[in-house]
């Protein structure tokens, strides 16, 4: 059996980070410093950054190369710890992100397979990983499974048992999927050997009760005290308080979504005093008076105290 040359055990809060970008579009790297501190102020471990909230298939390999190197120089020294997003449908591209990511210091790689030609077997989903995961050696890898997006539909528990033993850097799997099932025969797996952070964070309170320790999402860049408040009453054995809070997440989610997620979350941002920018297309933004009724919205949900307190 294969000893895992590097493992890491999340615990805590990974928000998947924007990308922040100018009015016109373009890369605004000058804003990354601000959503650090933003981050580190609400008590957040871990950034994901060129991830799906970090817009990472409407980038061009030298954007998320130079995001990269912004997030490792604005985080460098400071108690924030940096996971690169490598994957892409270029399997080229995605190695060459890895091997970066591992000589700018960063403390593990996350990668989703190619998903426009789609690995059809979970053979070829295990070469596919592999081949990223050898460019960079000496970090820790996270299989990124989210099949609502890619469309690859293969048991993750599968692809662990297939990649335990050929893959020495797999660290496990960022899980953003709702099969709970499959997400209990993940953690299971060799008597919990694998790290298996949870993605969904409208359901976050379920996968707590099957025993997660860490989740990475993309509503804690702006909502953290939220999880961290789900965190702390599920610990304390208090469901009440937790399922309290965990609908606040529910509540919110499907405000933002309404209205197309990656804009309204982008705009919501703006309101917290970091300005990520626009969205890419093919994501939409909202306009002037989208973004009052959003406020008006998160106004009246609470969201604003909600978030204000530790």
């Amino acid at each position: 059996m294969t000893t895992h040359t590097k493992h890491l055990s999340i615990t805590g809060l990974v928000a998947a980070t924007h990308t922040p970008f100018h009015a016109d579009g373009s890369l605004n790297l000058s804003i990354v410093e601000k959503q650090a501190a933003h981050l580190s102020s609400k008590g957040v471990s871990y950034a994901f950054i060129g991830g799906t909230t970090g817009e990472s298939s409407s980038l061009m390999l030298e954007e998320r190369r130079s995001l990269a190197v912004r997030w490792m120089e604005v985080t460098r020294g400071s108690k924030l710890k940096v996971i690169v997003h490598v994957g892409a449908n270029c399997l080229a591209d995605a190695r060459n992100l890895a091997a970066q990511a591992q000589q700018l210091g960063a403390v593990a790689i996350s990668a989703v397979a190619p998903s426009y030609f789609k690995p059809g077997s979970v053979a070829r989903l295990t070469d596919c990983v592999a081949d990223i995961a050898a460019a960079a050696p000496e970090l820790p890898l996270y299989y990124y499974e989210i099949p609502l997006l890619t469309g690859i539909n293969l048991p993750p528990s599968e692809f662990l048992a297939q990649a335990a033993d050929r893959i020495p850097n797999l660290a496990g799997i960022k899980f953003t999927s709702s099969n709970l099932m499959e997400y209990q025969l993940c953690r299971a797996f060799r008597d919990g050997a694998f790290d298996i952070p949870f993605g969904f964070d409208e359901m976050m309170l379920g996968a707590l009760a099957l025993g997660a320790t860490g989740a990475v999402g993309s509503s804690f860049n702006f909502a953290a005290p939220i999880y961290l408040r789900v965190m702390k009453a599920f610990a304390a054995g208090d469901l009440k308080s937790a399922r309290e809070e965990q609908f606040r997440s529910v509540q919110l989610i499907q405000v933002l979504a309404s209205r197309g997620y990656m804009g309204a979350a982008k705009a919501t941002m703006k309101m917290l005093g970091v300005d990520v920018g626009p969205a890419r297309l093919p994501n939409g933004n909202l306009d002037t008076a989208q973004q009052t009724a959003l406020r008006a919205d998160l106004e009246q949900l609470g969201f604003f105290e909600w978030v204000a307190k530790p």
